[in-house]
């Protein structure tokens, strides 16, 4: 168990480093790659979001990493562009630092599976 943490942990600061190397700064932590996520999943390019929007991105970022696991699907997209998923099956019950980990895993996939 903490032979997977520590490689989770390595992979996800390798990620973090890449992800300086192609937007010029570090994300400072896992909300940061998530809105990353968001601003890449609803396509409309960089721009200034308001609060509320940068919440919907984070959200939308969630909701497509756990997509790999079939935790949601995407339902649909909106008159204007954004994407809405539903809950497909619920997530097991996990305290904070374990909620962190499957994002973290499942962020990790998706950049695997988007873009290598």
């Amino acid at each position: 168990m903490i032979k997977k943490n520590l490689e989770i942990e390595r992979r996800w600061q390798e990620l973090r480093l890449n992800l300086q190397k192609s937007i010029g700064k570090r994300p400072k932590d896992l909300n940061a790659v998530l809105f990353l996520i968001g601003v890449q999943e609803l396509g409309k390019g960089i721009k200034n979001f308001s609060k509320e929007e940068k919440q919907d991105l984070i959200h939308i970022a969630i909701c497509k990493v756990l997509s790999l696991s079939d935790f949601y699907e995407l339902e649909g997209i909106d008159e204007e562009g954004w994407p809405h998923w539903k809950e497909k099956k619920k997530l097991p019950h996990f305290d904070i630092l374990d909620q962190e980990k499957l994002l973290k895993m499942h962020v990790l996939d998706y950049f695997e599976a988007e873009f290598s």
